[in-house]
């Protein structure tokens, strides 16, 4: 990624517990998760879909001066000024706290002491409920095959909605203008043109800025009707020279959203790992998200959660309410408060060699909940002298202990020997 700015794009347009037999474990509770800021070359896009009608949100991930920053956005039409706002950027955070990969804890019980055995139901996880000289200005824009289609300030930004005939007349276009884009870029271009889409540009209005008090952009959100479901990666990639990290918080009537034309498969899940893992989760998600990653051949579109959005076991936070989801894009919420809602949150790790087409989506009846959650169930650090039952669970711990070492192995490509002798140092 270029070091200065970014041009940025964005779309049509991230259980069984395993207990020893003889103990039964107390109810576990949420100790950490790891959101979207881990990975370096992040996006981050909330999409609200139902029928053919879309509303986005896109966080303006840039770098470098704000004079820099330039927001070039494939779009199906000329959006009017009321299908174009600014939303508030804690309702992100909130998406990504709330649905973020999770570690919980459990605790063995005192093996010589136990508690009162629990139903076997009650150790499953739980379910969800259901101004210039505009005459020479035209001139060169006609010159161009490019038309001005609509002028908004919204915000801290300035947006021009355009149209354009000739790829190669649109990016002069653009640097004419002051657009810090990638030269070459019309070859990128060039089908978005073809297929009669409009382009959403934006920069930033330094004064609006500067009296606005806010340290960094705000996301911009669109609404529009739109038959193709997709974002545009190829456009996202015209300036960057290795892997991207894209997190979608998608929400929809029904169910689950998935790729259309990319393989999808769910991160490594339901995993018990050591206690030395608990203080750098967030190392050893990124390793674990790696590891998936190129077992799919690099090539996979990951589901990391999926679940009604006024339940999940564990929270990683507090559920979004009825007002943050209105907020996120769930537009039939205005007209039925009670109305369902189904949240996806998908992370795609792509490049240029692996991601040859833009990304399409497709919305499914999928309302099957799933979470990437990881499993941290801690010995009992108390007398184990007692007999038999002490002995039975010291045995027990032992091979326990190793299926976790040997599991974190597995899941990260780390050292087995170093994961063995960091579980030794821990405990």
């Amino acid at each position: 990624m270029n070091s200065r700015n970014r041009l940025f794009w964005t779309g049509i347009v991230t259980v069984g517990i395993g207990v020893i037999s003889s103990v039964t474990a107390f109810c576990g509770f949420y100790v950490g998760r790891v959101d979207a800021k881990l990975y370096n070359k992040a996006s981050q896009i909330m999409i609200a879909r139902d029928g053919e009608r879309t509303t986005i949100t896109m966080v303006s991930d840039y770098q470098g001066a704000l004079k820099d920053f330039a927001l070039v956005v494939p779009v199906p039409k000329v959006l009017k000024r009321a299908e174009i706002g600014i939303n508030d950027p804690t309702i992100i955070d909130k998406l990504d706290a709330y649905s973020a990969p999770r570690l919980v804890e459990y605790f063995d019980a005192d093996p010589c002491n136990p508690p009162p055995m629990v139903a076997e139901d009650a150790m499953k996880p739980m379910s969800a409920p259901q101004a210039s000289n505009l005459t020479t200005r035209g001139e060169m824009q006609k010159s161009l095959g490019v038309t001005v289609e609509a002028r908004y300030s919204v915000g801290e930004y300035a947006i021009v909605i355009l149209s354009a005939t000739q790829s190669d007349g649109l990016e002069t276009y653009l640097l004419q203008e002051g657009y810090k884009i990638p030269a070459g870029a019309s070859k990128t271009l060039a089908p978005y043109i073809k297929a009669g889409m409009k382009f959403f540009v934006a920069k930033v209005n330094l004064s609006k800025v500067d009296s606005s008090g806010f340290t960094k952009l705000r996301p911009i959100r669109m609404s529009f009707k739109s038959k193709g479901f997709m974002l545009p990666l190829q456009l996202g990639m015209i300036n960057s020279g290795g892997t991207q990290d894209l997190t979608v918080y998608s929400l929809t009537r029904k169910g689950r959203v998935e790729a259309a034309n990319y393989q999808n498969a769910k991160v490594p899940s339901d995993k018990n790992i050591p206690e030395f893992v608990q203080p750098k989760f967030g190392d050893f998600y990124g390793a674990t998200f790696k590891k998936a990653y190129e077992r799919e051949g690099k090539k996979s579109v990951f589901l990391e959660y999926a679940w009604t959005p006024n339940s999940c076991d564990p929270c990683a936070s507090e559920p979004p309410d009825v007002m943050q989801l209105r907020a996120a894009g769930a537009f039939w919420l205005a007209e039925n408060p009670n109305d369902s809602v189904f949240f996806t949150r998908l992370h795609v790790r792509y490049d240029a060699a692996n991601f040859k087409e833009d990304l399409m989506f497709k919305q499914t009846d999928n309302t099957e909940n799933f979470q990437a959650r990881y499993i941290m169930q801690h010995p009992f650090k108390g007398n184990t002298n007692c007999g038999q039952a002490g002995k039975q669970y010291r045995k027990e711990l032992k091979t326990r202990l190793e299926t976790e070492a040997q599991t974190t192995a597995n899941l990260t490509g780390w050292n087995i020997d170093s994961v063995r002798q960091q579980i030794k140092n821990f405990r």
